[in-house]
């Protein structure tokens, strides 16, 4: 009987996903990880991932399964892997993902370290996406979208080795949201109708730039606003506040609608710029991690995505060195952002990514 470690995060994915992996009989712990304090993040009252009522619902629910169920500090780990790096990547103009981060050095890293301590074969998740083993006499473990296209989050599981792909399960990929909830209910789970998690969790109420401030007890020194051809148009706030393709709350009367094209924090200025020419065809990326092959030797048709809720488009890659990759899209991209991830697919398969360095030539 294999042992898994099952991150249970007190919600409903997670717990259903527990509840499938012991009827298949695999021998099921649940953890459920400490990622911060409420002090750690500036808050002193309000609700969080981390919070106490979270750990008692997935203990609720293990109980309920009849598993073990222990909880994990991996806060420090947290602070400097994904905290940090979100505060430095807004300091420096660019615009992070701390999901994919999370992901790749807490929830595959750090805990399938812990795994292989407990002598646990898999980590297991709540994701909806699916792993589809090598077929037999070889091949690589390939990351593969989500029956539920609404759902799917192998964008921010792109950083999956194949080493951590041999070893994660993901119960949920064959299944629809409607349908875990379903499960959750005729088990009579606690968090059955438990809301998900729309903001980042060590952020809950969305305010990045109040977070960044009490975070590092800064203040950020207002900079010039300007055209593409340096013109100065006004005075701007800081420019952890902006981030590309912005229109509001840039504190401007305009003749016309401008949005921010640019964040650059040597000169601390933000430049400005009309709708259309916000759109480039090509980007660059590095940090890169490839699945579905070991490196692209010649130009590859995937299809690309700049962020989670962007449509994948047409597009080309061709790697350009051992830890870099262009991407050129077949029409021009609206926004494409510095310190975004690109990840590229062909068709439900999950070719790899990177994070975006570079998006003007």
């Amino acid at each position: 009987m294999a042992k898994v470690l099952m991150a249970m995060s007190g919600g409903v994915d997670s717990s259903v996903a527990a509840y499938l992996l012991v009827m298949e009989g695999y021998d099921v712990t649940g953890v459920t990880m400490k990622l911060f304090h409420n002090e750690d993040i500036c808050i002193t009252e309000g609700h969080t991932c981390c919070s106490l009522d979270d750990t008692e619902d997935a203990r609720s629910v293990a109980r309920q399964l009849g598993i073990h169920h222990y909880v994990f500090n991996f806060s420090d780990v947290f602070k400097e892997k994904v905290i940090d790096r979100f505060v430095s990547d807004y300091e420096n103009g660019r615009t992070p993902n701390p999901c994919i981060d999370c992901n790749r050095y807490i929830k595959f890293e750090k805990l399938y370290q812990r795994a292989q301590e407990l002598s646990c074969g898999y980590v297991a998740t709540g994701h909806y996406a699916v792993v589809e083993k090598p077929a037999a006499g070889g091949g690589r473990y390939l990351l593969k979208r989500s029956a539920d296209a609404n759902k799917d989050q192998t964008y921010v599981l792109y950083s999956l080795t194949q080493e951590q792909l041999s070893h994660t399960l993901f119960p949920l990929g064959s299944m629809t949201k409607e349908e875990t909830r379903r499960v959750a209910e005729e088990r009579g789970f606690i968090n059955s109708r438990k809301h998900d998690s729309q903001d980042i969790c060590f952020v809950p109420d969305g305010k990045y730039v109040n977070f960044i401030k009490k975070y590092t007890g800064r203040e950020y020194p207002s900079g010039d606003y300007v055209d593409k051809s340096g013109n100065v148009l006004g005075r701007h706030q800081g420019i952890i506040k902006y981030t590309i393709g912005q229109r509001k709350h840039l504190g401007l009367i305009l003749e016309e609608p401008l949005y921010v094209s640019d964040v650059d924090p040597v000169s601390n200025t933000v430049t400005l710029a009309r709708e259309e020419e916000l759109f480039s065809d090509r980007l660059e990326a590095g940090n890169i991690n490839l699945i579905s092959c070991e490196r692209i030797d010649r130009p590859l048709r995937v299809t690309a995505k700049v962020r989670y809720r962007h449509k994948e488009q047409p597009a080309t890659v061709v790697q350009t060195d051992d830890d870099k990759i262009e991407v050129r899209f077949d029409e021009p991209q609206r926004a494409i952002t510095k310190g975004q991830s690109v990840v590229m697919y062909d068709g439900d398969i999950v070719v790899g990514g990177g994070i975006i360095t570079r998006t003007k030539f």
